[in-house]
Parts: C-alpha cells; structure tokens; sequence
C-alpha cells in the first residue's frame, strides 16, 4: 500500500495519463484491452453501477483530491526528502529566488504541491565554479563538487580571459566529466574581478561575460546561468542582501549585495592580500623557527588543518603552550607553535607580513560605512549593510568571524553603526559559491528563470548577456530582456 500511494503521489506531482500511472505500478499494458479504455466507456462501466458502488468510487475520488490537494503533505514530503540541514535552504530559494531576481519579501503562500513536481522535473546541470585559484565543478545532484582543477597553472588567469584558452578549459572539464555540452544547462560562476566602477573596470566586466557566452554557446551549451560568486555565497547563506567578505587566491574582496544585485555605486573594496600570502608568511615564520617545511602544498595543509584567527593576539602570544602536530601523508610530522596564530594575524595586522595594504577591518567598515549612506525607499532595508558573510577557504579559520566583528565594531566611526552587526561563518566551507549555484540549479523555475539560452543569444547579441547580469551598472534597458530574466524568447 505505501508503494502505491507512493507511485500515486509521483503520478500527481508529475501530471503524468493514467496509462502512465499504470506503467509505474507495472501493471500489464501491451495489447491488453484493458489499456484501451477510452473514458466514455468507463462512463457507461459507472453507469452501470449500483448506487453503493457509485457512493463508495465518489467517496474515494474525494479523499484522493483531498490528499493531493493538502499542501501540508507536500510540505511534508519536501521535508523528508530535503532533510533537516537542507530544508531551510530549499525554502529560502524557492521563497526568494524564483523567477531570476531576489524579491524583498518573500513569495507567499508557496504551493508545495507545484514546487514538489517541479523540482523533480528540473534537468541536472553542470555546475562550474571557477577564478583565479582552482576550479571546481561536477554535477548539481552532487553533494559537493566532484572535481577540482588549478587553473592558474595550466590556462592562466580566468578573470582576463582569452578566447582560446577559456575554451581549451571547458573542454578540458567537459572531457572530465564525461559529459556532453549540448545536453544540459551550464552554471557558471562569475569571478570577483576588476572591482572600480570606472569605464575601464566595466568594459572588463562585459568582456568577460562576452567571452564566456561565446566559447560556450560556440561549444553547444544550450542555457547558461552566470552569477557573481560573491552573490552565490550569499545565496548559501540563505541571504540576499549583506556584505560578503571573499578571501581569495590572491586579494580579498568586500562586496556590497542589495536583493541580490552587486552595489558597484556604493564600491567594492579591495584588499592586496589573499589565501597565497598567509600561506607565505606561514612558511617564512616556520623557517625562522627551525621548522621548514616541505614544500607550499605542505604549508598549505598546515594552514587549513592548524592555524587559527586570535582573540586577542597580545594575550595569546603570552599563552605558554599553543603546540599542535599535524602528520602529512601519514609520514613526516610537523609541529607549529605560535605560528598558528601569527600568520592569519596579517589579515588583522598586514605589516606583520611586510604588506602594505589595508587590514581586513578597515575594508569591511569603510564599505559598511558607504553602504549606511546609500539611500534605501524600504525601513526593511535600513540595516542591511550589518549582515557579513565570509567566502573562501582561508575564510574557515576557527575564530575569524568573532575577531572580525570585535575589530569591525572598533573601526566604525559610529557606535550605532555596530549595532547588531552579525559575520556569518562559510556555511559550506571553502565552497560557497559552489553551492550557492547549486542552490540556483535545483529551484524548481529553473532553468527559465536564471539561463540565457543560445536562441535568444544569437537573436539579442551580447546586449542580452549584461541584461542578465546582476550588477546594479547592467539595466535591462541594454536589451528588451524582460526583467525577470525569463527567456521571452522561447514558447
């Protein structure tokens, strides 16, 4: 019985014929009469009933409407299948994110009903998330990206792209994963990149978007969903509007988002120091203490495994033992002291590492400062600069959130400004962005509501491209896109 209720719901959820319902059960079809039923003979079948059995069928039909109809069932069933860590996140996506632009409050009431079918009729995608660093990709019913190359090192920076190499490394990944172009929908992220709001920064900014679309579409790809990664670590976050805090390769960026759209007016901030340079510094203070070691990717592995952000970083050079030993490749044990600590300093401190840039502090309230002076026509919005959320790998240190906002609530000019400021921990570890796209590729509009497709492409040229972007100097007016970015084109 739970099996047939089970093939039941599916049938429902999926609008599928009667006969399709009867394949599911396995019930015998073929040439067999029964299949063959039209609906006016099994009018004439009811006819010929008896008042009882009439009774009886239209009370069956009724608490079979009743069931489906019940949209605590579907809630229900979204629950279960999502499970407790992933079902806020379902409903954040599809209460915010549904027709391709974040809206303020929420869409309510949703039908669960629709959303239970839809989802499971959403294509599978390939999810690329790449930058300056790494790239990851794999599959968007994956858990989490099942591959991971090095950009850098064999095609380059992927932020100043050249047409040849960006498509030597999409086949490169489709090759990878075995998967052919022309059969899915693509998610790609968009990097943080060429952050001023001057001529030049966007003119870069559209060629990178221009480029990406061509290689692609030229590949076959037939829907392309390209996102700020910075936007999508928001998106994990179950946010659309708050600082994020990107700690990347090389620099750091600090990015207004308001609903969704990167505030280039209010200003990107960036700091000349990334993942790389703790990583440096991290190898430099072991060599001074007589600990050298192997090789970076070593040094790397300690970083990530050993270190973490002080407190109070007077105080915790004063604790007497601060030792920790970490074993690599099961071989060679290497032991840190007060490096742990020392080196993520330079976030804090950058003269410790001999940078000359501003410290990570400074960036995030002086950008929150810009963003309080932003005019905003909603109360709702009036604090939405005060939600933080931090990116990137180096960004999982244990204890930066908390130092963050102990030296953001000092560096703020305004008192005020620190009320309720909140920093929000990497929900999914280095990979944010990652699942911010696969948060987008699994929402049940998609992907008419967050692709372009290659039909409109051709037909609207790259004009159609920056319409989509979600960057408040990219208006829909570059395009007759319709705003919602549903594709208009297609029927």
């Amino acid at each position: 019985m739970v099996e047939l209720l089970k093939k039941a719901f599916n049938s429902i959820c999926h609008r599928k014929a009667v006969s399709a319902l009867r394949d599911d059960m396995n019930m015998e079809t073929g040439d067999s009469e029964c299949s063959k039923l039209s609906g006016d003979l099994l009018l004439s079948i009811f006819k010929r009933l008896t008042a009882k059995d009439l009774v009886a069928v239209s009370l069956v039909c009724k608490v079979w409407k009743l069931v489906a109809s019940d949209e605590m069932l579907w809630e229900a069933l979204l629950r279960v299948e999502a499970g407790p860590k992933l079902w806020q996140t379902i409903f954040f996506a599809e209460s915010y994110l549904r027709t391709g632009l974040t809206s303020r409050e929420p869409y309510l009431p949703l039908s669960f009903r629709t959303i239970y079918g839809d989802r499971l009729r959403t294509p599978r995608s390939i999810i690329i998330d790449g930058g300056s660093g790494y790239c990851k990709y794999g599959w968007s019913d994956q858990d989490e990206p099942g591959h991971r190359l090095p950009t850098f090192l064999e095609f380059g920076n992927i932020e100043s792209p050249m047409y040849s190499r960006l498509k030597a490394l999409f086949i490169t990944l489709f090759q990878c994963m075995e998967a052919k172009p022309s059969a899915q929908p693509i998610v790609l992220t968009a990097p943080i990149s060429h952050p001023d709001n001057t001529g030049t920064a966007l003119a870069a900014r559209k060629q990178l978007r221009e480029i990406t679309h061509s290689v692609l579409f030229e590949l076959g790809v037939p829907k392309i969903c390209f996102v700020n990664q910075a936007i999508l670590a928001l998106f994990a976050a179950n946010r659309t509007s708050g600082i994020v805090v990107n700690i990347g390769f090389n620099v750091t960026y600090v990015v207004p988002i308001l609903h969704g759209k990167v505030m280039r007016s209010i200003g990107v901030e960036l700091v000349g120091q990334g993942a790389l340079h703790l990583s440096v510094h991290l190898n430099e203070l072991m060599e001074q203490n007589m600990r050298p070691a192997a090789s970076m990717y070593t040094v790397r592995t300690l970083k990530e495994k050993l270190c973490y952000v002080a407190q109070d970083y007077d105080a915790e050079l004063n604790k007497a033992n601060v030792r920790a030993t970490l074993a690599i490749n099961q071989d060679v044990a290497f032991t840190l002291d007060n490096e742990r600590f020392r080196a993520p300093e330079i976030l804090f401190q950058p003269r410790l590492g001999h940078l000359r840039t501003m410290s990570l502090q400074q960036a995030v309230a002086l950008c929150m400062e810009h963003s309080s002076a932003f005019p905003v026509t909603h109360k709702a919005d009036e604090n939405w600069f005060k939600t933080i959320v931090l990116s990137g790998g180096t960004a999982c240190l244990p204890g930066l959130a908390g130092r963050l906002k102990k030296e953001v609530s000092k560096t703020l000019t305004s008192a005020s400004l620190a009320d309720g400021l909140e920093v929000l921990s990497p929900k999914y570890g280095p990979d944010s962005a990652w699942f911010g796209a696969k948060l987008l590729s699994n929402i049940s509009t998609f992907p008419d509501s967050w692709c372009l497709t290659r039909r409109k492409f051709k037909k609207c040229g790259p004009a159609a491209v920056h319409a989509m972007a979600l960057d408040d100097d990219c208006l829909p007016s570059d395009c007759s896109v319709n705003s919602s970015r549903r594709d208009d084109c297609d029927t």
